[in-house]
């Protein structure tokens, strides 16, 4: 099945992958602490604006995720003090779903050591909901946050275990873990080995 990006986020551990049918010629970069979806060299050019973008932020020893540039404004919201809930519902709100062929749905996590919050925005809702297990949300097919089976307790666990998860047109991944601080782990597909 092709859910198209996805996030799974509970306590303490979370994880972003990139699935695309379209753009494949991508992987995850760290920039100052910052993950970032960007084009691989041998990428074809291309004028679509969604498909570089921060995915993974860290605010005050929690880790925001998400499949797009409200990434940053979720992340500023709760530098200023915002709730993890209001932090998305403000930022998924005011940028609101793509405005690409597929009305592309944006989803973004607030991974803590003790709490997660889970968001998406699609063309007919807005669902923000706190979590205390893991669950995940994609943009397509899995469009309603849900429970999921996830193991990963750390940073490179949790990017691998969805990378490996079984949907399709896998391209790089993701993982956070929260513990008296963020770290963060990449699996770049083939490249990486992984």
């Amino acid at each position: 099945m092709y859910v198209g990006r996805f996030i799974v986020v509970g306590p303490g551990v979370g994880a972003y992958r990139v699935s695309s049918r379209s753009f494949p010629n991508r992987r995850i970069v760290e920039r100052e602490g910052i993950l970032t979806v960007t084009p691989t060299p041998d990428a074809p050019e291309t004028d679509n604006p969604y498909i570089a973008y921060n995915c993974v932020r860290e605010s005050e020893g929690r880790a925001v995720l998400g499949n797009g540039s409200h990434v940053d404004p979720v992340t500023e919201k709760l530098d200023l003090g915002y709730p993890a809930r209001d932090a998305l519902a403000a930022a998924l709100l005011s940028l609101d779903y793509e405005k690409d062929d597929y009305d592309t749905p944006r989803i973004a996590g607030v991974v803590a050591d003790d709490a997660a919050t889970i968001g998406i925005v699609r063309r007919d809702a807005l669902l923000i909901e706190e979590v205390a297990e893991p669950t995940i949300v994609a943009t397509y097919e899995e469009d309603e946050p849900r429970a999921f089976e996830f193991a990963a307790t750390d940073a490179t666990g949790a990017a691998r275990e969805a990378y490996g998860c079984d949907f399709e047109h896998a391209v790089c991944a993701a993982g956070v873990a929260v513990d008296e601080g963020v770290t963060t782990g990449i699996v770049n597909g083939d490249a990486d080995g992984n």
